[in-house]
């Protein structure tokens, strides 16, 4: 099996059975912040043998949630970046060009695919943002999920493994560069929505990646990114990402400035830096993204004497 660099595969020993209970529930929900009754999904899913589809907006979780759950399942993750060069070649593979000229078709000189790779040792196959992938290659998932098998011309017939299992995972359509995927493929798969988490799970992803950083300002930084996902302005949101990030600016940039508060300019100066390119204005919006996130920034503390913690 090759690894290229448009897939990653991490090993594990399959030598044991997975395990898909209580306790593997239990570890992946330690990992993953208010994500309890998704992973309870895919866990089900999984064990029952069934293919998942995981659809909510970026920055939600839906990659930490699969690998922490393989993780601790035992079984291989096999990630596929999903966009519109992986044609049905890279996904399921091919043969070696020049060996080809050498010795002919020879089932050794093949290059496994990440698909195959899969297919063969039992892993779950993470296909990420499926609604970038062109319709030809769909087509190669959609024979798997049907038949459990794929027949590569000279190859032959590659049986899946009892534990492979496809995921999926797409962001909303209205998104730039996406497309809406076949009804044969949701046909084959149980979606699982996966949203926003709340204020409070949100201040704790903050708390958890910038523990260093002020209270309040973790706060104010998740109240500021979640007003954006609600602005009659802003088409699309930022995540939690945003206000991590936010934070962890603003911290710096305090120290930089030589003070020992985070001040009220640190924070606009960061949340614009954290923000204004991952929020989408609609077309019709007049101003630019800095100025909303500024007023955004202003709404969630009218007092803008009030310093957000030491550095």
């Amino acid at each position: 099996m090759t690894t290229s660099a448009a897939w990653s595969c991490t090993t594990t020993d399959l030598t044991e059975l997975p395990r898909f209970g209580a306790q593997l529930v239990a570890e992946a929900t330690s990992d993953v912040v208010g994500r309890k009754r998704e992973i309870e999904l895919v866990v089900a899913a999984l064990n029952s043998a069934r293919h998942i589809l995981l659809e909510g907006p970026p920055g939600t979780g839906k990659s930490t949630l699969l690998r922490s759950v393989a993780a601790h399942s035992g079984l291989d993750l096999v990630f596929v970046e999903g966009n519109a060069e992986l044609t049905p070649a890279r996904l399921a593979g091919h043969f070696d060009p020049a060996q080809v000229l050498a010795r002919g078709y020879a089932t050794d000189i093949f290059i496994d695919g990440p698909l195959i790779a899969a297919l063969r040792d039992g892993g779950l196959l993470y296909v990420e943002e499926i609604n970038r992938v062109p319709e030809e290659t769909l087509n190669l998932l959609v024979t798997v999920m049907s038949e459990g098998e794929l027949t590569v011309p000279r190859l032959g017939r590659i049986e899946a493994h009892p534990h492979f299992r496809l995921v999926a995972a797409m962001n909303p359509f209205d998104a730039v560069g996406t497309a809406r995927i076949a009804g044969a493929i949701y046909d084959r798969v149980n979606r699982v929505a996966v949203g926003y988490q709340s204020a409070d799970e949100e201040a704790a992803i903050v708390r958890r990646e910038a523990p260093d950083a002020s209270g309040a300002l973790g706060v104010r930084a998740v109240d500021c990114v979640r007003r954006t996902r609600d602005h009659h302005d802003i088409r699309i949101g930022s995540s939690v990402r945003g206000a991590i990030d936010l934070v962890l600016l603003a911290a710096q940039l305090a120290q930089l400035r030589g003070h020992v508060e985070v001040s009220d300019q640190c924070g606009i100066d960061s949340a614009c830096a954290a923000l204004s390119g991952r929020i989408r204005l609609h077309e019709s919006c007049g101003r630019t993204a800095e100025e909303i996130v500024t007023e955004i920034w202003h709404a969630t503390n009218p007092d803008e004497s009030d310093d957000l913690g030491k550095v």
